[in-house]
């Protein structure tokens, strides 16, 4: 039996030294292949998502100019709300309604649930959405998947939505841009408006947080509840939600890198192979 066990022992060693071997080689290979060097079309996304920061913030802030941004922070908000439902259910809660309104938010009325869990994961679950469509916006066929889950969504947010005739309007203006962008370019200009929407998602806590904790101060915000439970000032919980925020929308912008590292062109030839528009 000795050898045997010997012979056993020296194949069980050869096979940990090859699949070491081959694991080593194979990580060596997708490393290289998924380098973060900023290309040409990588260093363009960055430029936009640099530029979209930018004229958000100035959007979000002007008066007049902000209703621009109706039709997108009813999405957003819809991320917001569903990050609360969707935890409520996942910790044995049960969700009564959903309301957005794009003048005074969103509200999420919900039974039991883990509050500690369900009061911040509206803000944090409309940065990791943000952060999926920002990963997304950085190929044109990975946003076109990402425009077919999100024209249903514009659309469901006129079910809960305030249904006035500017809401509407907004509403099936920003579908319209959805599909039109299809038919531009073999879909690049689809790729920046699901990148658009994704860096407003990822951001929409800092400005919002901003918004209800500094320049408002609403007693009602996830902030100030959170707070009132589990110790510690609005602020300061709003502060750590928005810096998570932030560090969720970098990972997405990471990814986006490595993934994606193909050329407008190349873009452009691999679009076509999936729903081909002219």
């Amino acid at each position: 039996m000795a050898p045997v066990q010997r012979s056993h022992g020296s194949l069980e060693i050869f096979a940990r030294k090859a699949l070491f071997t081959a694991g080593s080689a194979l990580t060596s290979h997708y490393v290289s292949k998924r380098d973060l060097t900023v290309r040409g079309a990588q260093g363009v996304t960055l430029g936009a998502i640099a530029a979209y920061v930018v004229g958000i913030a100035i959007l979000w802030n002007v008066p007049y100019l902000h209703y621009i941004l109706w039709p997108f922070k009813m999405l957003v908000i819809a991320f917001h709300e569903f990050g609360h439902a969707i935890t409520a259910c996942c910790t044995g809660g049960h969700v009564e309604s959903i309301s957005l309104d794009p003048r005074e938010g969103g509200v999420t009325r919900m039974r039991g649930g883990i509050s500690a869990i369900t009061l911040p994961a509206g803000y944090l679950g409309s940065s990791i959405v943000g952060a999926l469509l920002t990963f997304c916006g950085f190929d044109i066929v990975a946003s076109k998947v990402a425009s077919i889950v999100l024209g249903p969504c514009f659309l469901l947010t006129l079910w809960w939505g305030k249904k006035d005739w500017l809401t509407i309007l907004t509403i099936l203006t920003a579908v319209g841009l959805l599909v039109a962008f299809w038919f531009v370019s073999n879909a690049e200009a689809l790729r920046f408006m699901v990148l658009f929407i994704g860096v407003m998602s990822s951001l929409y806590s800092v400005w919002d947080i901003c918004d209800d904790l500094i320049w408002r101060k609403v007693n009602s915000s996830d902030a100030t509840q959170f707070a009132k439970r589990y110790g510690g000032s609005s602020q300061c919980w709003g502060v750590i939600w928005s810096i998570i925020s932030v560090l969720i929308m970098a990972v997405g912008i990471v990814a986006g890198i490595a993934a994606f590292p193909q050329s407008f062109e190349e873009q452009q030839k691999n679009s076509q192979g999936f729903i081909p528009t002219l």
